[in-house]
């Protein structure tokens, strides 16, 4: 009789699960960061008697207090619920999907460490199934957290999450709901394979350090370089992603990009990098600790020949 080798397992259900609950907890721990930066995304130059211009938001932190000051701390907090409903499908899926994508692509029969490359290509992959099914909720999210901006008087279009979605709809079509579907594909599909591939391989590479392991102080550092990568290689597209969303008068990516880059140049592009790095460098090492500890719980020991 063969000798039985152990394999550690976990269902896709499972990490679904997981990476959902994940991905929710880190959600609800830095949204006010990303409002911060969707806002810094949006503002245009304001033109004023002397010809000077004067944003209204400043920094990260300025955002965060002239935020909080005129529309209390619950402004900070705008398009949560709309969020959560992204994280648990978007996050669900794209990390769910990463290690079965993964192994698809190597072949169940691979040992020893995954090609670079292969992880990257999962990543994308995946990023971009994700982002197809989660988009309406990313669209509005970005018009929930773009609401503040209105001038002083002018009603808000949406009273919730809930009634955004049907609003948009009953004004726009059902396929508006897919509003900057292209760029969001392009974001997503590169952030994401910015932040799984690179928590990927920097965990692999850091564990084969002397006195590394699979330790909360790994997870850490994976984060957080995870961050760095993505908020880098990211987010052009995600300022053109949440123009799009937040702004109608642009009639495609293309259009949007050249407006942007015509009357605002290239640091247009990286508008909002400080607060979104921010955002995203604590997300990812909230996600990603929060996530391996909760797959704890499912992980088990399978015998096979």
């Amino acid at each position: 009789m063969a000798d039985l080798k152990p394999r550690i397992e976990i269902s896709f259900l499972e990490t679904f699960i997981c990476s959902a609950f994940a991905a929710c907890f880190a959600e609800l721990c830095t949204i006010p960061l990303d409002t911060a930066k969707v806002r810094l995304q949006l503002q245009r130059k304001i033109p004023t008697g002397d010809g000077e211009n004067l944003p209204k938001y400043r920094g990260s932190i300025g955002t965060l207090t002239t935020i909080a000051r005129e529309e209390g701390i619950s402004g900070l907090w705008k398009g949560v619920i709309a969020g959560l409903h992204r994280q648990c499908i978007y996050g669900g899926l794209r990390i769910g999907l990463y290690e079965p994508v993964k192994t698809f692509l190597v072949g169940s029969d691979f040992i020893g460490d995954i090609p670079l490359y292969q992880k990257i290509l999962a990543a994308l992959l995946t990023g971009a199934i994700a982002i197809i099914v989660a988009n309406p909720t990313d669209l509005v999210k970005v018009r929930l957290q773009s609401e503040g901006k209105l001038p002083a008087g002018v009603p808000r279009r949406y009273a919730g999450a809930v009634d955004a979605y049907f609003t948009i709809v009953k004004l726009e079509g059902v396929s508006a709901l897919w509003t900057g579907l292209g760029p969001n594909i392009a974001r997503n599909a590169i952030v994401n394979a910015a932040e799984l591939a690179s928590y990927d391989q920097i965990k692999e590479t850091i564990m084969k350090i002397p006195f590394f392991r699979d330790s909360v102080l790994t997870h850490l550092l994976a984060g957080l370089a995870a961050g760095f990568f993505a908020v880098c290689i990211g987010s052009p597209i995600d300022v053109v992603k949440s123009r799009m969303m937040g702004d109608s008068t642009y009639r495609n990516t293309i259009d949007c990009f050249i407006k942007t880059m015509k009357t605002e140049r290239i640091m247009a592009f990286y508008k909002g990098f400080l607060p979104n790095f921010t955002r995203l460098g604590t997300w990812n090492v909230v996600m990603f600790l929060t996530l391996e500890q909760v797959k704890k719980v499912f992980l088990r020991e399978v015998l096979y020949d």
